[in-house]
């Protein structure tokens, strides 16, 4: 794909500002009409939908920008890395609904472009793109976490098919979703040598979740058990046995992704609101208009710095990856700053709500009062789900700084 010119990207700019504001259901203008939140991760259960959250990505997806960089011949926009940023900036700019929420396209659909056979490229990328498949990811089991590496759900070469069994844990969404990356181990005598990459259809016999509830009184983690589940043997991604390698590739894509979700102020306690205008509304204002405690004045504001740096060291590193192969190592300590910042935030949040923060139900409490609380217990995750903190420390230490294991 050839660079575009100032010129170009100015044409380009005006054709896309044209193309949203023509096509944008107005319905999702209208604060009276409700689109069903499920709605932005499509996949089976909004098959045939009307849902104005659908028929955005319906359109979208017909110009292939729900994944504007990938390739025309899957359904892709084909767009080059500036005029894909030209298209998130026009997106943000005129406060447009994000046209799809999807694993597939943050986390799969990049290492299927790299892994996949062209029969399986053909196959699965076009319906990533179109939201025809919700997907979840099979990595974390009880046994393994940290060390993902020894994870044990066995799949066994039954000549004309695969035979699944085991069990995955914190399975983000597995209750919703229609399909499933997985890691197996199809050699039991190697660690990282021994573990395949297979796509699961959850509808299969054999496949059950369990909703697991969280602190927060949310459930979006599940138990997935795999009893007997058989799979047709292109379900495999990449050679036998050398799914580690495809799993370090995603895991980098997932870093990158959650990254940037806990800078959009809508995780981690963010869906309660601004936090500058939250600490001015509970703890008052001074004669310049600003938050009256100087203390708390001073963490506000460098926790919003510390996300705007954030963001902007994020929109560098995805142009970066676009630019060339993917991301890198450094998605890891971008992946613990965002963690260790999206904990601040909501603590912060809490503490200048005073008494008002700690709400859990009942009266008395503003329903932002109650996000900020649920938020607060729910960031304690942050540090711990797409690889934990000490985790993304140690990947930063070896691939990145190159410095020895400790002895």
């Amino acid at each position: 794909m050839a660079d575009f010119g100032a010129g170009e990207l100015d044409a380009f700019r005006a054709e896309v500002k044209a193309w949203l504001e023509a096509n944008y259901p107005a319905e999702l203008r209208d604060p009276k009409v409700k689109s069903d939140p499920e709605a932005m991760w499509g996949g089976r259960a909004f098959a045939g939908s009307n849902d104005p959250q659908i028929v955005w990505m319906r359109k979208m997806a017909q110009k292939g920008w729900t994944a504007p960089t990938w390739p025309k011949e899957y359904g892709g926009g084909g767009l080059t890395p500036q005029q894909a940023r030209v298209l998130d900036q026009e997106l943000a700019a005129g406060r447009y609904h994000a046209p799809l929420a999807s694993f597939g396209i943050w986390m799969l659909g990049p290492v299927l472009l790299e892994y996949a056979t062209e029969a399986q490229k053909k196959e699965y990328l076009p319906k990533i793109i179109n939201g025809e498949i919700r997907w979840c990811q099979g990595y974390s089991e009880p046994g393994a976490g940290s060390d993902l590496a020894s994870l044990q759900t066995k799949c066994e070469d039954k000549g004309d098919h695969w035979l699944i069994n085991g069990q995955k844990i914190w399975t983000s969404y597995a209750d919703k979703a229609d399909w499933c990356f997985c890691l197996v181990r199809t050699d039991t005598t190697k660690k990282h040598e021994g573990i395949s990459f297979v796509l699961i259809d959850m509808s299969k016999p054999g496949v059950e979740t369990r909703p697991i509830q969280l602190i927060s009184g949310e459930s979006p983690f599940c138990e997935t058990f795999f009893t007997d589940v058989q799979l047709p043997k292109d379900a495999l991604v990449g050679k036998v046995n050398g799914g580690w390698e495809i799993a370090k590739r995603l895991l980098q894509y997932e870093r990158q992704n959650i990254s940037g979700g806990f800078g959009g102020g809508g995780g981690a306690g963010g869906a309660a609101g601004d936090l500058g205008s939250i600490a001015k509304t509970y703890a008052g204002v001074d004669e310049a208009g600003r938050v009256a405690d100087h203390d708390l004045r001073q963490r506000v504001t460098q926790n919003k710095m510390n996300f705007q740096a954030l963001g902007q060291t994020i929109a560098r590193t995805a142009a970066e990856a676009r630019a060339s192969n993917g991301p890198s190592a450094a998605t890891s300590i971008i992946k613990y700053a965002a963690a260790s910042f999206a904990q601040e935030r909501s603590e912060l949040m809490v503490e200048a709500m005073g008494h008002q923060g700690l709400g859990w139900d009942g009266e008395g409490y503003a329903p932002g009062e109650l996000l900020a609380v649920r938020g607060w217990l729910r960031s304690k995750g942050n540090s711990i789900e797409g690889g934990t903190s000490e985790i993304n420390i140690n990947v930063v230490s070896k691939r990145v700084l190159g410095l020895p294991d400790p002895k």
